[in-house]
């Protein structure tokens, strides 16, 4: 019988709004709840991004993050 996922861990985070949405549509998308799609994400990061456009991403988001907290 294989082995169960088990979530041991739940995080309080914050997102926003479209990040949640995001989330919740790439998790029904692929029939997990959002905590497992997490866990996917997370133990298999370094095969599912690429680390160069994920990096100036990165750098964009935090030059313009404190104006989206406006």
């Amino acid at each position: 019988m294989p082995k169960r996922l088990r979530l041991t861990r739940r995080p309080n985070i914050a997102m926003s709004e479209d990040g949640f949405r995001k989330l919740r549509g790439l998790a029904k998308e692929t029939g997990l709840d959002e905590g497992e799609f997490l866990s996917f994400l997370f133990e298999h990061w370094g095969s599912v991004i690429n680390e160069e456009k994920f990096i100036a991403r990165l750098r964009l988001f935090n030059s313009e993050i404190d104006a989206r907290k406006r």
